[in-house]
């Protein structure tokens, strides 16, 4: 059995800086906190920690996607020294990232029929957009297990379609970079 982890970055990690928000009583909950743009910017995520709690091992892929970052910047070193392939894309004209969810959903796809064997491994998604549903519902309706992981706020259609929904709003603490 191996796992295949895929995770959005800035959507784990700029969800993840509400959710710290709403902990530390910056905001009254996760929905004001996002309306609002309420974040703490303090709390960044540990690699290492979450390709653990991801199960990253035994990997049969752990990938991390996300726009490209300044020259200084160290971010994408550390994911790779945790374990991590990095994917990069370069922002738009107007400074958005384009082309993440479209990379992620087409490897998962390209790699359940070229690496996964169904009723075997297991893809995780650390994600909480819906949408990767028709991607979830492909992969569970090939008898591959499709666990998602994300915060509290995930799409409640894609917590529906995954085999299994993780919400990392009580690990935010583990999660944190110390």
């Amino acid at each position: 059995m191996a796992n295949f982890l895929y995770v959005d970055n800035s959507n784990v990690w700029i969800e993840g800086m509400h959710v710290s928000a709403v902990q530390k009583g910056k905001a009254p909950d996760i929905w004001s906190a996002m309306e609002h743009k309420i974040v703490d910017y303090g709390w960044k995520i540990d690699f290492g920690r979450l390709y653990e709690f991801a199960g990253g091992e035994p990997a049969g892929r752990a990938n991390l996607y996300g726009s490209r970052p300044p020259a200084n910047d160290s971010l994408w070193l550390v994911a790779k020294s945790k374990g991590f392939e990095v994917t990069v894309h370069d922002r738009n004209a107007s400074n958005r990232e384009k082309k993440i969810d479209t990379t992620i959903a087409r490897d998962i796809m390209k790699d359940s029929y070229e690496r996964m064997k169904p009723g075997v491994d297991i893809v995780t998604l650390v994600a909480g957009d819906s949408d990767y549903v028709p991607v979830v519902e492909a992969l569970v309706e090939r008898k591959i297990q499709f666990d998602v992981l994300f915060w509290s706020n995930a799409s409640g259609e894609l917590k529906r379609a995954a085999s299994k929904f993780i919400e990392l709003d009580p690990h935010l603490d583990y999660l944190a970079l110390k």
